[in-house]
């Protein structure tokens, strides 16, 4: 059929219909959610429908592989779904013209207490893309040094208070994904993927400040 898509064309690419009103409903720090409303195909032209889209600041996440082949998780309440999810270190863009990687590299640090030597970038997602603009990119770090507590200037509360960190074999890490015992997106997507890069020798991984477009 003439205008079929193949492999070649499996690739995101920007596209924004045409938006005829948009308001906003709610704003917090973290995010916030606006009511647009779309113009979308319906049969044999188009009409108009309402969409309420989450406007997040976004975040990164980090997947540390040491060289025993194993992958940070730490533990942290998540109250919206009302669970422990054991989780890789993560954190939003909440600073203004910060890199990326640097964040990644500060999270990794006072989440876990980790320095990296080597950084790739390992995947770019969007977390809930029906409903959200949320996007993370989530690093590789190896070359993996532990800091002394006492080097760390950063307080863990609330949420982060109490983060306890256990070493998983990537394989093992791999099998709980599937098995449906981890659940957290970054973690998952992480291990999926850092499975996949090793697997691969480490030659498709992009450079930490490749552009996410």
């Amino acid at each position: 059929m003439s205008g079929e898509l193949g492999v070649g064309d499996v690739r995101d690419v920007p596209e924004r219909w045409n938006v005829v009103e948009s308001s906003a409903a709610f704003q917090g720090p973290v995010f916030g959610v606006r009511r647009d409303r779309v113009e979308m195909p319906s049969g044999d032209g188009t009409e108009i429908v309402g969409r309420d889209v989450v406007e997040h600041i976004g975040a990164v996440g980090v997947l540390a592989l040491d060289d025993r082949d194993r992958v940070l998780l730490l533990r942290q309440y998540r109250h919206p779904v009302g669970r422990l999810l054991w989780e890789a270190p993560a954190g939003l863009r909440d600073v203004d013209g910060e890199p990326l990687h640097r964040l990644a590299e500060r999270e990794l640090l006072e989440e876990a207490g980790y320095r990296a030597e080597r950084w790739d970038t390992l995947a770019d997602v969007y977390t809930s893309p029906g409903m959200a603009d949320e996007r993370v990119r989530i690093f590789l770090a190896r070359g993996l040094t532990e800091v002394p507590a006492d080097q760390i200037d950063f307080e863990r509360v609330h949420e982060e208070a109490d983060m306890p960190v256990v070493w998983v074999p990537l394989d093992e890490a791999v099998r709980k994904v599937l098995a449906g015992e981890l659940h957290n997106m970054i973690a998952c997507m992480g291990v999926l993927a850092a499975r996949a890069a090793r697997d691969g020798g480490f030659r498709d991984l992009r450079p930490a400040g490749a552009p996410e477009d």
